[in-house]
């Protein structure tokens, strides 16, 4: 017979909330476990017989039964004909016994890989997982056709039946290949074919395959300083060395590529709308960085992360569309033109590239949910998705003149705006000493989320400032806001 004590822990199981959701046999059956892999209950001692159990705890015989059944099925206890039931010999191999187990403490600090460790260390991609004021990157999912987009996936139900439950193709649908190449090379002038486009979960994937794929830890890749975060963590993540190239206002300093490409392999750019300053790589560089790729047999990765937001004048042609010698590759999402729950993004890749990448790609997610895939096509091919790109351009067009005034009829004693042709963010360079990191972390926690521009520079001769996101407030909620950093602003600086 359970001793006073042993009872009341078997009590206090079965009526903790935290247990609650698991059936009343079950939670019998956890109790009685616990006090055997603890030690308290040794090994060969009898337990009580079913109906003084259950008396004892106030419930049914037949709910002791099934928790005897299941100790005995996991090995934990013995049941002997005539004897009773007692806990299993097979116990005294258990960590702890003989006394009652205390839980091991943890290592502060795991022992991780190298690899590991250098994923940890860059601290990661910190997403901004609500539309809080200027939070960049975040785009207008109010206005989004959710009754649309139910409707097409109700089809794709219908016509597809059981078949959109089952895996998707490594490479992603055939539908949304051909529907994004053909969309891609209409409004970005790129030389796509669905054969050569690799449909992913997000450009951060993306980028991994890339850095992964295409070079060898050690390897130097070259960014624009400042460049976009999760593309020099993942590359550095990946053992690369990342050799900054300085931008002005057409982009990427070309010239100095030859100073710096000793030995690199690749090119990391964001030419439409370079991250985080805004401005836009001049056709002249862009043919330069084709004929150095080429040269150097190196590879040009492209992020075209929102190039569909030009709001002054018709964009440039990507990249991709230029290069004659396939060196290019090209990264397109759709968490910020549709929606950051979507989860798609995909590549467009020379065609020596798509098998590797599509087999490396099999050993990260192994595919893309199909349903969102076959929406997604019948979204595009059915002109939703232009309509909606028009619809928003128009709406961050306003947004992003109206942050402008704000800024300069609030925060001009602090910041300069950088306002962009383009894009869902704005750069603000300070004009007087403010600490970076602080301010940030204070406008946290009055409900405001900032990206410092400091954090963005691979070298130490970096611009100090805030990037803030337009696209996700109205002008009536983004009027509050800026009053509100106003505040935060003047008690740092008084």
């Amino acid at each position: 017979m359970f001793r006073h004590a042993q009872l009341e822990s078997v009590k206090a199981w079965i009526d903790d909330p935290a247990h609650g959701a698991q059936p009343l046999y079950l939670r019998v059956q956890r109790a009685i476990r616990q006090l055997i892999l603890d030690g308290v209950l040794d090994a060969g001692k009898p337990l009580p017989a079913s109906r003084a159990l259950a008396k004892s705890l106030a419930v049914s015989r037949d709910t002791v039964e099934s928790a005897y059944s299941q100790l005995h099925a996991e090995g934990f206890i013995e049941r002997r004909v005539g004897s009773g039931s007692f806990v299993s010999e097979r116990t005294q191999r258990l960590p702890g016994r003989g006394k009652a187990r205390a839980r091991a403490p943890q290592p502060a600090t795991p022992r991780l890989s190298q690899r590991g460790n250098a994923l940890f260390h860059n601290g990661g991609v910190r997403d901004f997982l609500m539309p809080r004021p200027f939070a960049p990157g975040v785009p207008e999912t109010r206005s989004f056709p959710l009754p649309t987009w139910e409707r097409l996936q109700r089809q794709v139900l219908m016509e597809q039946g059981y078949r959109a439950l089952l895996h998707s193709p490594p490479q992603g649908m055939e539908a949304l290949r051909r529907a994004i190449a053909d969309y891609i090379n209409l409004e970005r002038g790129a030389s796509a074919t669905a054969e050569r486009v690799l449909i992913l979960t997000s450009s951060q994937q993306a980028l991994t395959l890339c850095a992964t794929v295409l070079l060898d830890a050690g390897e130097r890749i070259l960014i624009e300083d400042p460049s976009y975060h999760g593309a020099r963590k993942a590359f550095e993540a990946a053992g690369l060395h990342c050799v900054p190239v300085p931008l002005d206002a057409q982009g990427m300093q070309v010239e100095r590529l030859n100073q710096e490409s000793e030995s690199a392999r690749a090119v990391f750019l964001t030419p439409s709308h370079q991250f985080p300053t805004g401005a836009t790589l001049a056709l002249d560089r862009r043919l330069a960085i084709i004929e150095w790729a080429q040269r150097q047999q190196g590879w040009i990765i492209e992020d075209d992360y929102d190039s569909e937001f030009h709001y002054d004048g018709k964009p440039k042609a990507c990249v991709q569309g230029l290069d004659p010698y396939e060196r290019t590759i090209y990264i397109g999402t759709f968490t910020k033109s549709l929606f950051p729950g979507l989860r798609i993004g995909y590549m467009v890749l020379p065609p020596t590239l798509v098998a590797p990448m599509t087999v490396a790609r099999t050993l990260l997610d192994g595919h893309s949910a199909p349903i969102p895939q076959l929406t997604l096509a019948r979204f595009i091919e059915g002109g939703h998705f232009g309509a909606h790109i028009r619809t928003l351009r128009a709406v961050y067009a306003e947004r992003r003149d109206v942050l402008a005034r704000l800024v300069r009829e609030h925060l001009s004693d602090f910041v300069e705006p950088r306002v962009p042709s383009g894009g869902m963010q704005m750069p603000c360079v300070f004009i007087r000493d403010i600490d970076e990191d602080e301010l940030v972390a204070s406008a946290r926690q009055a409900g405001i989320d900032l990206l410092g521009l400091s954090a963005l520079h691979a070298t130490e001769q970096r611009t100090a400032g805030i990037l803030m996101g337009f696209a996700a407030h109205a002008p009536h909620e983004l009027e509050p806001a800026v009053k509100k950093l106003a505040s935060l602003l003047r008690a740092r600086c008084s």
